[in-house]
């Protein structure tokens, strides 16, 4: 069933905005409303961005979420739910883009912002190693732990490895909390005193642990755990 002239209107409408005043001229569910318009032509989107971000909370929950979870809204296919998963890719390679190939200590609100957009909406514990050449610019990052809403294992001696297999020379270990406290749990204080340990002979530099939750984030090195 082709469009009616209003919901043409209104596509047009929100474009021009965006062209003329900005993204920072539209509210959350017209820019989501802009990117379904590519993979849902022919119907009214507006009632499906509100129904995603009511169910998903924001723009970094309806990015961060499963396709299954998003294909229970009413109107969203596999191929919508996947192309809206190009979003966070997408916020990922450019905040990483920030960082990359800069010393990340003279950069470190890019550094924030690179790890928040990786992990701030994720639903399970996730624990990540950044490895950091001589002049401390990011070489690699890797997940090197998984797990459920509130553990992620973490091996020292893995983590120690890949530094080395990276030849690099300090590493700042980010792990988030889906709880939504980001607060150091006393089994994240210890990991990190041990890892500390097992990198000591090998002139490996741990700069910080980043606690990621939804609203804030915590630094070890700024809570003095370090």
């Amino acid at each position: 069933m082709p469009e009616s002239a209003h919901h043409l209107g209104h596509r047009e409408r929100l474009r021009e905005k965006l062209t003329l005043a900005g993204g920072d001229a539209l509210h959350d569910y017209e820019l989501l409303e802009l990117y379904l318009f590519r993979s849902i032509p022919r119907r009214d989107v507006k009632p499906i961005a509100k129904d995603l971000l009511s169910r998903f909370g924001d723009l970094g929950g309806v990015a961060d979420a499963p396709v299954e979870r998003l294909t229970e809204v009413k109107g969203i296919s596999e191929k919508t739910a996947a192309e809206i998963k190009l979003i966070k890719a997408l916020s990922e390679r450019l905040a990483r883009e920030q960082v990359i190939g800069r010393s990340v200590i003279s950069s470190w609100s890019a550094l924030i912002s690179y790890c928040r957009t990786s992990l701030q909406h994720a639903t399970t514990e996730q624990f990540r190693v950044l490895f950091l050449d001589r002049k401390n610019r990011l070489l690699a990052d890797e997940v090197l732990g998984k797990g459920t809403i509130d553990h992620a294992p973490v091996y020292p001696r893995e983590i120690v490895k890949r530094a080395l297999a990276h030849e690099a020379s300090a590493i700042i270990l980010v792990h988030n909390h889906p709880s939504g406290d980001a607060t150091p749990s006393p089994a994240d204080i210890e990991m990190t005193r041990e890892l500390q340990a097992i990198c000591q002979p090998f002139d490996l530099v741990i700069h910080d642990h980043l606690v990621i939750a939804r609203e804030n984030t915590a630094s070890f090195k700024t809570l003095g755990l370090m």
